[in-house]
């Protein structure tokens, strides 16, 4: 439930290492063209007297377009001084003109935003990605093709940019000089081509793909949520179809990464193959609409909370969180006291974020009494939310307990859209009474803050352990790491003396830290000792690595590391 579908939905739609090669366009003229801006008025390459031209393809719900708003409005303004003029294209079948101008406003955009109808200079330049840039010469020849820096690749964001692309040509252009690497690959989401024609075909969205997204997206994929574009409806889809197929085809989407030959779990969000065949077969044979008396409704989510109505809510503080508008922010661990001076029996509780649209996930955890530090062999987690997560509603008899004047500690991940934004998340709880828990329900954690990562070490070894004390029924395991994680596997070493590997996460995502919840409760008689065993790629082939030279330890940041397997259990309880 906790961390069940978390996301930097962000990563979702970036392009792949793996994506086809095209013909390269350096040396290429570019010939006149006409496009009239996002505020009417038509600008013609042949009028445009500066010496470099650059031209950006954008569009307006990708996540990097938006990530990389203010810089090229930084570069654009830069430049301008020096003979360079800058132009974002949009080419997306999806993107209205006041799709557009929403855009240009919310990002305060400094400079002109064509609309390319039909698509037809991303043809001509056969560009496929948003954010894609050409930078053209005074003979409007291209002399680079490619990313704007490297900062953001597939599913990572780096602490800054490596190497700044765009203003290392422009640069080298303005000096008089070839560009000394003309070609990068662009990250991004897929132009969304309106030249797609549907053929005949038994899939149709109504009847068949709606009723697939219903069940696997549109939670996410909604208005004012983390996702990048909502699925709710046929229109949502077009101009998607190809960044779709990419995602599914990747085993991107949906997000899940548990070894099938290791358990079952109720939130398994893996499509069947037949779902995947039916998206696939559809997108290949144009996306048809198909008639609408067929129609599968999208699902209703409620706007206020999902437990009943809540007997307290706890803020995260008075005035929030500012979350800037780009790079990385670091984990925020705010300490709240709620002044329980009597033991808490919690029968429900659901995390809220204040802005969705930039809360990757929050923890709440449990501070015991007279703690004074942040240390996690002394913490409860309580309750989690992440994009898709459900909240804790347990079952008659059974309740959380939270020992009296114990402090709440709320860990907040965000992620950055483009736009400063404020957040203030909360969350809320039902009580019930004592004596009437039969069982609780709480958090264990096998944890090893002694680890040490070579630098360089690409598949670095390190275990932690636990021994339940008592009997005590397993529900569910949440592996934790942070951007070095590769793998995780939680064993179980049972009395008896047999072994059983519970969940295996070879291809562990730092973006997607999921719940796994078991369809069928385990028991784990007192004695049995849970063994995660984790490795690490601190090797500079991890893209996601911060620093591949330092020897990474314990800490409570991504560039550090963590590891911690946590699980769920319920245990019996007597009120006397």
């Amino acid at each position: 439930m906790i961390f069940r579908r978390l996301i930097v939905l962000l990563a979702l739609f970036y392009s792949s290492p793996l994506a086809a090669a095209v013909a390269s366009p350096i040396g290429k003229p570019v010939h006149d063209f006409s496009l009239k801006t996002h505020l009417g008025n038509k600008i013609s390459l042949s009028k445009i007297n500066s010496e470099v031209v650059v031209l950006v393809f954008l569009g307006t719900e990708c996540p990097l377009v938006k990530r990389y708003a203010h810089r090229l409005s930084e570069i654009q303004q830069k430049y301008a001084s020096s003979g360079v003029t800058l132009l974002g294209i949009n080419s997306n079948s999806q993107d209205s003109v006041s799709e557009i101008k929403r855009y240009a406003e919310k990002h305060k955009i400094s400079f002109p935003i064509l609309k390319d109808l039909s698509n037809a200079l991303a043809d001509r330049l056969d560009a496929q990605r948003t954010p894609e840039v050409f930078v053209l010469d005074a003979d409007r020849k291209v002399q680079y093709h490619g990313r704007i820096d490297d900062q953001y690749l597939v599913g990572l964001t780096r602490t800054k940019a490596d190497r700044e692309d765009l203003r290392i040509a422009l640069d080298e252009l303005l000096a008089g000089k070839s560009v000394s690497v003309p070609e990068t690959m662009a990250v991004g989401c897929h132009i969304g081509r309106s030249t797609r024609t549907a053929t005949s075909s038994e899939i149709t969205y109504h009847k068949d793909i709606a009723p697939i997204l219903n069940a696997r997206c549109v939670e996410c994929h909604r208005g004012q949520q983390v996702a990048p574009f909502p699925l709710a409806n046929y229109q949502d889809l077009v101009g998607w179809e190809d960044t779709i197929a990419e995602v599914i085809q990747e085993g991107r989407m949906p997000p899940w990464f548990a070894d099938p030959a290791h358990g079952e779990f109720i939130n398994d969000a893996r499509l069947t193959d037949r779902e995947r065949e039916l998206i696939l077969t559809w997108i290949d044979n144009g996306s048809p609409e198909g008639e609408a008396v067929n129609s599968t409704p999208a699902p209703s989510f409620p706007d206020g909370w999902r437990i009943p109505k809540p007997h307290e809510v706890v803020y995260m503080n008075q005035k929030g969180f500012e979350v800037p508008g780009e790079g990385i922010v670091d984990y925020q661990y705010l300490v709240v006291d709620p002044k329980w001076d009597e033991d808490k029996y919690i029968e429900a509780a659901e995390a809220r974020p204040g802005n969705p649209e930039v809360v990757h996930h929050i923890i709440v955890y449990v501070m015991p009494p007279n703690a004074r530090t942040f240390n996690f062999d002394l913490k409860q987690l309580l309750i989690g939310y992440a994009p898709g997560s459900r909240p804790t509603r347990l079952e008659p008899g059974t309740a959380m307990r939270v020992p009296a004047r114990s402090k709440l500690l709320f860990e907040i991940h965000y992620n950055t859209n483009g736009v400063k934004q404020n957040d203030r998340s909360y969350v809320g709880f039902r009580y019930v009474k004592k004596e009437t828990v039969k069982t609780l329900a709480a958090t264990g954690l096998a944890i090893n803050t002694r680890i040490s990562i070579p630098r360089h070490a690409p598949n670095h070894r390190e275990i932690a352990e636990y021994v339940f004390p008592e009997d005590q029924t397993l529900l569910k395991m949440t592996p934790h790491m942070h951007l070095r994680g590769k793998s995780f596997r939680y064993e179980a070493f049972f009395p008896d003396g047999t072994t059983e590997t519970l969940l295996n996460v070879p291809r562990f995502d730092f973006n997607w830290q999921l719940d796994y919840e078991l369809i069928e409760p385990r028991l784990m008689p007192k004695g049995t000792k849970i063994r995660c065993i984790a490795h690490f790629d601190n090797s500079p082939e991890n893209l996601a690595n911060p620093d591949p030279d330092a020897t990474v330890r314990w800490g409570l940041q991504s560039h550090e590391e963590m590891l911690i397997g946590w699980f769920g259990v319920l245990t019996p309880f007597s009120s006397e």
